[in-house]
């Protein structure tokens, strides 16, 4: 749960968070549980989209139908979030020509992972704001937006998850009914399909968030 580091100061804040898979929408949870003033998830699954409102209770946003910046910026008086999470990762999608752009740099081999959403995220943050990266990344990207983060005196963290620290405190959360996970768990699966379950995950398809894998031949 990113928001009980010491570096998140939600409290009053409008927070934007930059996808509605499990982490990003454990994200948007720990955001409203720390006192944001107003949660904003953004993805382009309809699913995932009404999962985070109905189950994490934060405001969304389609951006394949809605201009983003422009969205953020009217909702937050012109000035942007103050608080911003990339919770995308290194296949991060996108709709403009710079999709194709990083996807041609990708099969090249001029770049590991596509860095869309921490673009986005860098560039709709408020000037004194904070960006944080908690979606995967395995190597290099090209076009950071390193010059905004100056210019606009961003704080800039990032991190795994760091389990010996937090998992006491998400247990007890869950216990108290302040987070739930079972609506993640949207497919189970004998272990002997997990290839088909994995595609099944990367293509996003059927409403898939999460597997649960069971011994061969189970599926309960």
């Amino acid at each position: 749960m990113p928001g009980e580091a010491r570096h998140i100061r939600p409290r009053g804040d409008v927070v934007a968070v930059w996808g509605c898979g499990a982490v990003g929408q454990m994200a948007a949870r720990a955001a409203i549980l720390l006192g944001a003033e107003r949660v904003i998830s953004i993805d382009r699954i309809p699913e995932r989209l009404a999962m985070t409102e109905r189950y994490v209770g934060a405001e969304t946003l389609n951006y394949t139908t809605t201009d983003i910046a422009a969205e953020l910026r009217e909702r937050t008086g012109g000035r942007g979030p103050d608080v911003c999470i990339e919770a995308v990762g290194m296949e991060a999608h996108s709709h403009g020509p710079m999709y194709l752009y990083e996807q041609v740099k990708q099969q090249l081999r001029l770049q590991t992972d596509r860095p869309t959403a921490v673009r986005q995220a860098i560039h709709a943050c408020r000037k004194g704001g904070t960006v944080f990266v908690l979606g995967v990344f395995a190597g290099m990207v090209d076009k950071f937006p390193l010059g905004a983060v100056l210019n606009k005196g961003l704080t800039l963290h990032a991190a795994q998850q760091h389990g010996q620290r937090y998992i006491p405190m998400l247990l007890d959360r869950m216990a108290k009914g302040e987070l739930t996970t079972a609506h993640l768990a949207t497919h189970t699966m004998p272990l002997d399909q997990a290839a088909k379950g994995y595609d099944m995950f990367k293509e996003k398809t059927d409403g898939r968030v999460r597997a649960v894998f069971t011994g061969p031949g189970r599926t309960g």
